[in-house]
């Protein structure tokens, strides 16, 4: 390396000393700042909730905004995140029960919401998740409610009906699918494979082409087929990145789904629902009563007063054979006035109207 060269690379690494200083003792400056908002509230109210989904939305979208890269917007937000995460663990740190096992792509949804710094526990079944919400043991729940390849998750949809539980965010997790395998076992002999019955079918194609002769064992979670396989014979799992790392199992053919697409969509639950961020989406279910053109009469309001619906599901009601109830998703807060009116005119011509909550659109 020549002399100029050298010198200019002892001088940047001297400036990326001093940023890095610089970036510490603002980050401790903001941790200050979130301990005196602490003190305050609690001062006012001390059982105050520190974490607020539509300020942590506002704060990211203006980050986002601002970022003038190199680093993606993207990808800023998600440091930022980290240290709002960190910085709220100061405060209060924030108990979030999720769909387990632990290493399930549910919990690997609520870091990505939440932050590293958050206090994640699994749950055996989606119930249990809204259970421990209800109950107050928990801040607030992760489930999953959609993915793009398989569709709508029906035991969330169904558990809704019986809840008093609010949804309050949402984050959308791009799944990617490997073929994992422990130290025991080589890529040849494979002979078996665990997974979830959703990634079997989400992998489909690729199992087909590579191992159509392994024997497919569906199994209650990837992370529970990760945990089979770590000490098995001639066996492999279908798992996401969480569950590999979690049982130390190898990689040997990574990102196997069908649809370089595929995405699931959480629901963050919890017990206060989440005031205007800017950018918002609102969850409701609906009865109608069983008559012609009830459906109809369900969706013109929406049309008229221009509500943009993202989703549209029919599910079997608990109070009678051949009685469907609608879930619906559209963007808008159920407090601006445009969106008010309209669930006004819903209510009037359904039989039942519950509005599940209205909460900031998923950021990440």
């Amino acid at each position: 390396m020549s002399s100029d060269a050298s010198a200019r690379l002892d001088a940047l690494r001297e400036r990326i000393d001093q940023l890095d200083c610089d970036i510490l003792h603002l980050i401790s400056e903001r941790a200050q700042c979130a301990q005196e908002v602490a003190e305050v509230k609690l001062a006012e109210d001390p059982a105050t909730l520190f974490y607020r989904p539509e300020r942590e939305a506002q704060v990211l979208r203006r980050i986002m905004a601002m970022n003038k890269g190199p680093l993606s917007d993207e990808e800023m937000a998600r440091l930022f995140r980290e240290v709002m995460s960190a910085c709220l663990a100061l405060e209060q740190p924030v108990k979030v029960a999720y769909l387990g096992p632990e290493g399930t792509f549910t919990q690997q949804a609520a870091l990505k919401h939440f932050g590293e710094s958050a206090v994640s526990l699994p749950m055996a079944a989606i119930d249990e998740v809204f259970r421990e919400v209800e109950a107050g043991a928990v801040h607030y729940g992760v489930v999953p409610v959609e993915n793009s390849t398989e569709g709508v998750v029906n035991h969330t949809l169904d558990t809704f009906l019986e809840s008093s539980i609010h949804i309050c965010g949402e984050v959308v997790l791009r799944i990617h699918h490997h073929l994992l395998v422990g130290e025991n076992t080589r890529r040849d002999k494979i002979s078996r494979i665990y997974s979830h019955p959703q990634s079997f079918a989400q992998c489909r194609k690729w199992l087909d082409a590579h191992y159509p002769h392994a024997e497919r064992v569906a199994v209650a979670s990837n992370a529970e087929a990760s945990r089979l396989v770590k000490t098995e014979w001639h066996s492999a799992a279908i798992a996401g990145d969480m569950a590999g790392k979690l049982y130390g199992l190898e990689v040997i053919a990574d990102k196997v789904e069908d649809r370089p697409d595929n995405s699931t969509r959480f629901l963050i639950i919890g017990n206060r629902d989440a005031p205007l961020s800017g950018s918002d989406k609102t969850s409701l279910v609906v009865a109608m009563r069983n008559q012609p053109g009830a459906l109809h009469d369900l969706l013109e309001p929406f049309h008229r007063h221009q509500i943009d619906m993202t989703r549209l599901e029919t599910r079997p009601s608990r109070s009678g054979v051949w009685n469907y109830v609608f879930f619906i998703d559209f963007v808008g807060h159920h407090e601006e006035p445009r969106v008010a009116a309209m669930l006004d005119e819903v209510r009037l011509r359904a039989a039942d109207l519950k509005v599940l909550g209205s909460y900031p659109q998923g950021v990440l």
